[in-house]
């Protein structure tokens, strides 16, 4: 049977979920110069499916355009067609960029990091999954049993991810039952972003591979462990040379980088709306789950919103060049160009303000739903600029309809929805 080669051009949403259109490869090049029409009131739709609410009805047109850069194809040599896409911008039909594109919320925060410090954001997301097809037995997290038995699955992502230009550092079986944590090496901002992106396109690619499924869901049963993504980050100047690392200082942190981190710590209650964005979030973050309960910093703890994390002997590195720190208050319902934005976003505002550190590194408690989380979003005054008047307005009545459609549901129910999207 003959089959026309197809390339898909999309966008990570508002929901976190890739959407996009597929078009001939063989006029791919043509879409690449003029973009391909998309329409508004797409940005509302929701993780579910449903649009409950849209400033936009069904008026305007836009286009997505697709950056040749991000283009990943990658052939399971299976037989079947490859895994071949492209992530795009959204512009409007002048070119000029839509005020709701994702992609551009992104590049703003980092224009405003470099203008406001000189420097660029080095960053890697470590990204917690579970796949469905893995035998669950609870006794077997981290152990060698378990990673053999899911071997194949691990081997063909890992191989997937080389072809498309991402270097897997480590993959394992972690601890609930089916989980895995991958983490890959950092790179500049959005290309870290974008990377995050595909890392979970390939996973659920390759999963279909395998007629089994995987879920990047926060958490897939109440009484269960959580999925969490955590993104370490540190700093370099316009000359490629490492910026986070003093250490004389508190924390190790360099002057602008305390600056950096007191801005998260400040704005975190309002950051969680966007890094923490689903109702079961916030099931995740609870005590005794090795998941965050406050904004605070903390040398190597896997508890705290923010980690110091250690610095290992390497021959011929230099402690500078390895220092990072860890935000950890992000799951994967949350697109990465929206949770690494608001993290950049915040932390400028800590270097514009000069901001200093809490004392010990402890601020207050981080939101305990959804809807707490929206409201902090929504009064803080600079998330306006952050976001601009429109994109915020349509993220909060967003993620307001998903907790109407999902917040009488009990939490099991919750979890088995979501379990199902993403």
């Amino acid at each position: 049977m003959n089959q026309e080669p197809l390339t898909l051009i999309g966008i990570s949403d508002i929901s976190g979920r890739m959407r996009g259109k597929a078009v001939p490869t063989a006029h791919l090049p043509e879409h690449i110069k003029r973009g391909i029409g998309w329409t508004p009131t797409n940005v509302m739709i929701t993780a579910f499916g449903p649009i409950l609410d849209t400033p936009f009805a069904g008026l305007g047109d836009i286009l997505m355009r697709p950056a040749p850069e991000t283009e990943v194809k990658t052939d399971f040599g299976d037989g079947l067609a490859p895994e071949h896409f492209l992530l795009a911008d959204i512009v409007n039909t002048d070119g000029t960029p839509w005020s709701c594109c994702l992609r551009n919320f992104l590049a703003r925060a980092v224009q405003a990091l470099q203008e406001a410090a000189g420097l660029r954001a080095c960053c890697a997301f470590e990204q917690e999954f579970v796949h469905l097809g893995a035998v669950g037995e609870f006794h077997n997290g981290y152990t060698f049993d378990a990673f053999r038995r899911q071997r194949p699955f691990a081997g063909t992502l890992v191989h997937a991810l080389g072809q498309a230009g991402i270097r897997t550092e480590s993959i394992l079986a972690e601890y609930a039952p089916g989980q895995f944590e991958i983490t890959c090496e950092p790179a500049l901002d959005r290309t870290a972003a974008e990377r995050a992106i595909v890392i979970r396109e390939l996973a659920r690619a390759t999963a279909l591979r395998f007629g089994q499924r995987v879920t990047f869901t926060p958490i897939l049963r109440p009484e269960g462990v959580g999925s969490g993504v955590h993104i370490h980050m540190s700093f370099r100047d316009a000359e490629g040379r490492a910026a986070t690392y003093d250490p004389a200082a508190p924390f190790g942190l360099s002057r602008i980088a305390a600056s950096f981190v007191a801005g998260l710590l400040h704005h975190l209650p309002a950051l969680a709306a966007v890094t923490a964005p689903s109702l079961i979030s916030y099931i995740r973050l609870t005590p005794n789950r090795w998941a965050p309960t406050r904004a605070n910093l903390v040398q190597q703890d896997r508890e705290a919103a923010i980690r110091i994390c250690p610095i290992f002997p390497r021959p011929g590195a230099a402690p500078a060049d390895q220092f990072n720190f860890e935000f950890r208050v992000c799951d994967a319902a949350a697109s990465p160009y929206l949770a690494l934005g608001a993290i950049l976003w915040a932390g400028t505002d800590g270097i514009r303000r000069q901001l200093p550190l809490p004392k010990d590194g402890v601020g207050g408690e981080l939101p305990h739903s959804l809807g707490e989380a929206l409201d902090r979003l929504e009064a803080t005054a600079v998330a306006k600029e952050w976001f601009g008047e429109q994109l915020l307005d349509a993220y909060l009545r967003h993620k307001r309809g998903e907790i109407k459609l999902l917040g009488e549901l009990d939490p099991a129910e919750q979890c088995r929805r979501y379990a199902e999207v993403y």
